[in-house]
């Protein structure tokens, strides 16, 4: 399999071939924090299949350990990895890929960190753009 994507401005453009290793959606806080969003998706992989096609993304030093790399032009998140905890690994967040519905999520982690309400937000009401205004 490969998949191809990048961030939102174009800037940068990154690839990958073979299957992840696997594809969590991750509720950490760090990740909330550094994405401004309740959880993020990743596709893990050792570091060999990505490739930067385009671009260079800018290194962040989240933790001692943790390095997330992000377009210094429109901020995107791109990747994730930490030396000490997954050696020789690299998260891509999956929603980066231009065709993000490729690979299947396979499990929630750091749910011990996850906001109470997203327990329950599958069970929200749904519409298909935005809501109506009351």
């Amino acid at each position: 399999m490969k998949l191809t994507g990048g961030c939102h401005c174009g800037a940068i453009r990154h690839e990958v071939e073979g299957e992840p290793l696997t594809h969590a959606l991750c509720h950490c806080s760090d990740c909330r924090r550094h994405s401004g969003a309740p959880m993020v998706g990743w596709t893990m992989y050792p570091h060999e299949p990505i490739k930067i096609t385009k671009g260079g993304p800018k290194t962040y030093e989240s933790s001692e350990h943790s390095r997330r790399q992000f377009c210094p032009d429109c901020g995107t998140g791109l990747f994730y990895s930490n030396a000490s905890v997954l050696p020789g690994l690299i998260d891509v967040q999956s929603a980066t890929y231009d065709e993000p519905d490729t690979v299947p999520v396979r499990i929630h982690i750091q749910v011990a960190e996850r906001i109470s309400w997203m327990g329950h937000a599958h069970e929200l009401p749904k519409c298909d753009r935005y809501p109506p205004i009351e």
